[in-house]
């Protein structure tokens, strides 16, 4: 940890922020952000030194850790060759990091096109699937997050679209989710059963011809890391093949290695038509997303323009940071310490502690990505309140963990590379936050 400069206070930083920073998907007023002053491996701390455990990951995003000296050393060095070129130029460490990831990729694909995070991905990908297959409507689930830009927020499911839905021809379906079924089913199978027939309904009743797209999250992360029943993606590719839809798997936050895999329908033995990315490509060091495109599909552009850029698409200091970060997750087995960690440390240790706490109605989760979603009543499943997600939060920082909360769940979603020491005492302090405030 770097020394705190003893004249640097948090509550100067949080002053200073809150007078001068704008930030998303909040009121201002009552904003009191955590100062995060550096980071090193699966640790953060404050000004003032005291350091946290990151079961966040940020924002599920920093899969290779905080400060990971490789992909440091790459933007430096980018930085003293060239800092910027136009995306109309080729540029081999741009050309690298596509390289880098289509190999990573299924059979079939070799192109990427490269956006500024993942928001954008997911609206170029819809954007592709439209211009190819002449259709307009895109169908997602209500349980999703795709991003925050004109068409990726539309596509989202929950309740941030309600305010923002200025884009055309989105139609949402219900997928599955088994603890809270819409379907009435009781095992895994019926879920996914009727999750595909009401899909297909959706599908006959909006049209066939009418839709160019089906997005999915292979894991939707946001909405509560809802890891698909078996069977169910590789229903929806039947679907899509049936009635010539567009299959685009959004992997932002659940690839490169969060669930153990490099993506997470690899899974499934589903192949999408398209795959966007973003978050864990180069752990968020520098912006970056992109879409991988089918050969199908780029085919369609060979001679047609493709009506889309950003000015950043490929920035050099992102490209070095993604062959860095993928060169070194290779190198150091992240993924594979992903996929072990949850399998003999973090699944176990959660599923006991919902064996301990009554509190806790279920786990899900794969590899480095699980969700504890809390009730108030384990019978009725009634969700816990705001209020105790606020005082879990705020006892799981006492205790030096950095948590991850969304509506009435804690997820636990640490960097691909922590130790299964590390991954003992998250879960030692989650039993103790969960027994101080749910007794």
């Amino acid at each position: 940890m770097t020394i705190p400069d003893p004249s640097v206070r948090n509550a100067d930083i949080a002053e200073a922020d809150r007078t001068h920073v704008f930030h998303s998907w909040s009121a201002q007023r009552s904003l009191n952000p955590l100062p995060i002053a550096g980071g090193s491996g699966v640790t953060v701390w404050d000004a003032e030194g005291t350091e946290y455990l990151d079961f966040s990951s940020q924002l599920v995003n920093v899969n290779i850790g905080h400060q990971h000296p490789a992909v440091v050393a790459a933007i430096q060095e980018q930085a003293g060759i060239l800092a910027t070129v136009a995306p109309a130029h080729a540029n081999s460490t741009r050309a690298e990091a596509a390289k880098r990831i289509v190999d990573l990729a299924p059979e079939g694909f070799s192109k990427v096109f490269f956006t500024n995070g993942g928001a954008d991905a997911n609206e170029n990908a819809i954007r592709m699937a439209r211009l190819h297959t002449g259709r307009d409507k895109v169908l997602s689930q209500y349980r999703s997050y795709h991003g925050n830009t004109g068409v990726a927020i539309v596509a989202t499911g929950d309740w941030r679209r309600i305010p923002n839905e200025y884009a055309r021809g989105h139609v949402h379906f219900f997928g599955p989710y088994l603890y809270r079924s819409e379907f009435w089913a009781t095992t895994p199978e019926e879920e996914c059963a009727r999750a595909l027939h009401h899909l297909r309904r959706v599908i006959e009743a909006e049209g066939p011809s009418s839709i160019a797209a089906i997005l999915l999250e292979s894991v939707p992360g946001t909405a509560g890391v809802m890891v698909p029943p078996p069977g169910y993606l590789a229903g929806v590719r039947k679907l899509a093949d049936e009635f010539g839809i567009v299959l685009i798997l959004d992997e932002v936050m659940s690839g490169f290695g969060r669930t153990g895999r490099w993506f997470a329908f690899e899974a499934h033995g589903v192949v999408p038509d398209l795959i966007t990315f973003a978050k864990g490509v180069n752990s968020g060091y520098v912006p970056i997303g992109g879409v991988i495109i089918s050969d199908e599909i780029a085919k369609t552009f060979d001679d047609r323009v493709f009506p889309g850029g950003l000015t950043y698409s490929g920035h050099p200091l992102a490209a070095a940071s993604v062959v860095a970060t993928i060169d070194a997750m290779r190198e150091e087995g992240i993924v594979e310490n992903a996929r072990r960690v949850g399998d003999d440390v973090l699944g176990p240790g959660l599923r006991a502690l919902a064996e301990k706490h009554p509190i806790i109605g279920e786990v899900r989760g794969d590899g480095v990505f699980w969700a504890l979603e809390l009730v108030a009543d384990p019978v009725t499943r009634e969700p816990v309140a705001p209020p105790v997600i606020g005082a879990l939060k705020k006892d799981l920082m006492t205790r030096g963990l950095l948590p991850f909360t969304a509506d009435n769940r804690i997820h636990v979603v640490p960097p691909c590379i922590i130790t299964d020491d590390d991954a003992r005492r998250g879960l030692e302090i989650l039993d103790a936050a969960l027994t101080s405030v749910a007794g």
